[in-house]
C-alpha cells in the first residue's frame, strides 16, 4: 500500500479501500469495524457538511459580508480575513479554507494597487505631485525636471517596496488564521480527530471526557487569544502600528477604500440572493453543530438534559 500511495497508479480513495478487500482473504477478520468507528464517522460527517457548504458558495457569501461590515482600513481588513478564515477553519478543511480565501485576497489587493496607481497618474497630469523640495530662484528648468523626475522614482519605488509588504502580510494571514481555526473544533482538522480516537483506543474507561463540547469549551479561547496575537504581530510586521492610516481613525474613505469596498461589494452581488439550498445546507449546519454540543455538553450544565436521549439510544 506505501508504493500504491506514493506512486498513485490507482486513486488514492481506492487505495485507502484495499484492505477490505485484500485483508479477508488473508485472514484478518475485522476490518470493516475499524472503518466505521465513532471517531472516522466524526470526521466523515464533518466532511460532508462541508463539502455542501463548499458546493452552494456558503462559505464565500459569510467571509463576504464579514468583510463588509468590518470595512477595508488596512488593519481592519487583515482583522477581516483573519476571522473570516479562522471561522471557516474551525469547520472546513485548512486547506480548503485557504484555497477560497486566497482568490478574494487577491482580488482585494489587486484593486487597491491598480487604484492606487490610477490615482498617481491622476495627480502627475493634473500637476498636483508632490516634490517635497523648494526649488531655489536660480535652478533652471532642466534642473527642476530632472530633480522631480529623481523624487517620483524614488517615491515610486519606495511605495511599491512598501506595498509588497502589505500584500505579504495579508497573504500570510489567511494562512496563520486557518492554521489556527482548525484548532477549536473537534472536527476543525483530521489531527485533532485523531487525537479522539487514540483517547478512545488507549483509554476505553475514559468516560468520554473528549467530546465535542469539552474540546470547544477549552480550545475556543486558546484559538482566540492566538489569533489576536497573530494578528498585532502580522500589524506590527507588515503593515505597522498607525492609527490613523492602519485604522483610519478621523479621516475620511480614500479612494482606495471605496474601491476595495466596491470590490467585496460586487463579488457580494454576484452570489445573487440566498437560494433555498443555500437556506437549507445553513440550517443542517446548524442543527449538526447542535447535535455535536448536546451529545456530551460537559461544560455546558443546561444543557445535560438532552444527553437521556443518547443514554436511552434514542
Amino acid at each position: 500500500m506505501a508504493v500504491y500511495w506514493c506512486t498513485e497508479v490507482i486513486p488514492l480513495a481506492v487505495t485507502s479501500l484495499m484492505p477490505v478487500v485484500f485483508l479477508p482473504l488473508l485472514g484478518v477478520r475485522s476490518v470493516c469495524l475499524q472503518y466505521l468507528n465513532n471517531t472516522n464517522m466524526l470526521f466523515f460527517g464533518g466532511l460532508i457538511v462541508a463539502i455542501s457548504v463548499e458546493h452552494w458558495n456558503l462559505h464565500r457569501r459569510i467571509a463576504l459580508k464579514i468583510l463588509l461590515l468590518l470595512g477595508v482600513k488596512p488593519a481592519l481588513l487583515m482583522l477581516g480575513f483573519m476571522i473570516v478564515t479562522a471561522f471557516l477553519s474551525m469547520w472546513i478543511s485548512n486547506t480548503a479554507t485557504t484555497a477560497m480565501m486566497i482568490p478574494i485576497v487577491q482580488a482585494v489587493l489587486d484593486q487597491l494597487d491598480s487604484t492606487e496607481h490610477d490615482m498617481t497618474v491622476m495627480e502627475q497630469a493634473a500637476g498636483q505631485t508632490n516634490t517635497v523640495i523648494e526649488l531655489e530662484e536660480k535652478s533652471t528648468p532642466e534642473s527642476t525636471a530632472a530633480n522631480g523626475k529623481g523624487l517620483l522614482t524614488k517615491k515610486s519605488s519606495e511605495e511599491k517596496k512598501k506595498w509588497k509588504h502589505v500584500c505579504k502580510g495579508m497573504t500570510l494571514c489567511v494562512c496563520y488564521a486557518a492554521s489556527i481555526g482548525g484548532t477549536a473544533t473537534l472536527t476543525g482538522t483530521g489531527p485533532n480527530v485523531v487525537l479522539k480516537g487514540q483517547m478512545n483506543q488507549i483509554y476505553p474507561d475514559n468516560n468520554d471526557i473528549v467530546n465535542f463540547a469539552s474540546w470547544f469549551g477549552f480550545s475556543f479561547p486558546n484559538m482566540v487569544l492566538m489569533l489576536v496575537l497573530a494578528w498585532l504581530w502580522l500589524q506590527c510586521s507588515f503593515i505597522g502600528l498607525n492609527l490613523k492610516k492602519s485604522w483610519g481613525c478621523g479621516t475620511e474613505k480614500t479612494a482606495k477604500d471605496k474601491a476595495a469596498y466596491n470590490v467585496l461589494k460586487e463579488e457580494m452581488k454576484k452570489l445573487g440572493p440566498v437560494s433555498y439550498a443555500e437556506l437549507n445546507v445553513f440550517l443542517l449546519f446548524v442543527l449538526l453543530v447542535l447535535l455535536w454540543f448536546t451529545r456530551h455538553p460537559g461544560f455546558i450544565k443546561v444543557l445535560g438534559v438532552f444527553s437521556i436521549f443518547y443514554s436511552l439510544d434514542y
